[in-house]
């Protein structure tokens, strides 16, 4: 309903009914309106109790005796009256009730109570929303999101837009604000540590939105949560329960939250660099937002915080989460991932493959598609090369051409001698001559290019031109081998002894 009245105006309208006062009397002498009057009176009549904060049958209730919004009583006169145009300017730029007490108090002298100003907004505005409350036992749950926040100046005098994160403990309401530039994962972990590092420890849980700086895939059952935060959650102990997709409903604390940081702390603000903006978080936090009494508790935040929550979060742990960056990688044909123009070699069964990197300022791990680690090395300045511990760089050149030629082995036995010939006469060049039989392959099949590595053994040739030309021809050349090894032709040293023979006769 748009009319809200106390129980002691709601008892003295059915008390003064009963004694036989007219509805007219009753108004006047209460300073409310005839309609309001009437309704309470019906409402006493058919037997419902009160009359007071709803009244679901009040489409029956005949539209002539229908609430109005209550009237000030006569001869009451709001402390906000003198204050009227001020309000009326913060509520035409958006602020809340909350946001408007404060400038008052602060600014303009008001020495009244914030919920003449809650009224006084109210009559002004129409704000009749509601909220659904649902409480936590101290330390289980805190909510996570991230807001619009205020612009900053940047480079050239340009404005640039930042957001906020921003945590509450479900329990006291306690939050922590921080603004940053991006929503990324490497944002969102500073966060979450800079606030648990705030509170004093680490909440069980984490109730958060499907933003990609968290949550890889979205699913209610079984949410596929980035790697980098996972581990980040398992070093504190917490668990991340994402909300169901697009309801936002799901974590209503932090969502009003992130309401009260826009339209209180930051609205019609602007900041000259990001760490004033912090700055001016910091200071909002502890002496606006956690002095104030919550409008849905009403316990007082920095109190109900101190007494009950902060000795309800688990213990943080003694060293800060190792942060690190990650990324996937596609493993090269010498064995080798890439990580920061750094190369660093992975076991050869993974050539081709995808895997995942992880590196800080000092190391790089890599792991497969199931975050097994596969490898670890030091890091390394761009353009240097990191071999597998205990090995003398596997994927070395020699290395790579061996690993080539048994390719092509796998091919043939005429192709393996062929790429080996290739490989000891070649050297270094050889690499690319072998890999591209490995594309001969792949277009002409295994059988015709057996059949040129054999004719290309024959020519004595070790040119891949010359194995694509033969390729094409259908008549392999005749083998000559059959001159020392034929039945009919002697052997050539039978011939040189019949010639030693000879000479010792002359």
């Amino acid at each position: 309903m748009a009319n809200e009245l106390g129980v002691a105006k709601i008892n003295a309208i059915e008390t003064l009914y009963k004694r036989g006062w007219s509805r007219r009397r009753i108004a006047r002498d209460l300073g409310l309106d005839r309609g309001t009057v009437s309704r309470h009176v019906m409402l006493l009549k058919s037997g419902e109790p009160g009359g007071a904060a709803t009244d679901p049958d009040a489409a029956e209730v005949p539209a002539g005796i229908r609430s109005k919004p209550a009237k000030v009583p006569a001869g009451i006169r709001s402390l906000c009256v003198p204050y009227h145009d001020f309000i009326m300017a913060g509520i035409e730029a958006g602020l809340t009730a909350q946001r408007i007490y404060q400038d008052l108090r602060y600014g303009e002298g008001y020495e009244g109570g914030y919920d003449s100003v809650k009224r006084y907004v109210r009559r002004y505005s129409g704000d009749r929303s509601a909220v659904e409350r649902i409480e936590c036992a101290p330390g289980d749950e805190a909510q996570v999101d991230f807001g619009k926040g205020a612009p900053v100046l940047g480079g050239l005098g340009r404005s640039i837009s930042t957001w906020v994160f921003r945590i509450v403990l479900s329990h006291s309401r306690k939050a922590y604000s921080e603004a940053v530039i991006h929503q990324g994962s490497e944002e969102y972990i500073r966060g979450l540590e800079n606030s648990f590092r705030a509170f004093g420890g680490v909440p069980r849980t984490l109730v958060i939105d499907n933003l990609r700086a968290a949550v890889q895939h979205a699913d209610w059952y079984e949410p596929e949560i980035v790697p980098l935060v996972a581990d980040f959650c398992r070093h504190y102990g917490t668990v991340i329960l994402p909300t169901r997709p697009y309801h936002p409903e799901h974590k209503g604390k932090v969502e009003r939250g992130i309401g009260y940081v826009k339209g209180n702390g930051l609205k019609s603000r602007r900041f000259g660099s990001l760490a004033e903006e912090n700055a001016w978080l910091r200071w909002w936090e502890e002496h606006v937002a956690d002095e104030r009494l919550h409008g849905t508790t009403r316990k007082h935040v920095r109190t109900c915080f101190e007494e009950h929550e902060r000795g309800a979060l688990q213990t943080l742990p003694e060293e800060p989460f190792p942060y690190f960056r990650e990324g996937r990688r596609t493993v090269h044909r010498d064995g080798y991932a890439e990580v920061c123009h750094a190369y660093y070699e992975v076991p050869e069964e993974y050539i081709g493959r995808r895997i995942w990197a992880r590196w800080d300022s000092h190391i790089v791990r890599l792991y497969d598609s199931r975050m097994k680690q596969i490898a670890i090395h030091a890091r390394r300045e761009p353009g240097q090369f990191s071999g597998m511990p205990g090995g003398n760089g596997r994927y070395s050149v020699e290395r790579t051409a061996v690993y080539w030629c048994e390719r092509a082995r796998e091919i043939g036995p005429a192709c393996g001698a062929w790429a080996e010939r290739v490989r000891v006469e070649r050297g270094v060049e050889s690499i690319r001559v072998l890999i591209g039989l490995q594309q001969l392959e792949k277009k002409d099949g295994r059988e015709a290019l057996e059949r040129a590595c054999a004719a290309a053994l024959t020519y004595d040739t070790t040119r891949l031109r010359d194995v694509r030309r033969l390729i094409g021809e259908k008549v392999l050349p005749v083998q000559l081998s059959f001159l020392e090894h034929h039945p009919l032709i002697r052997d050539m040293q039978e011939y040189g002894s019949i010639v030693a023979g000879a000479g010792s006769g002359l």
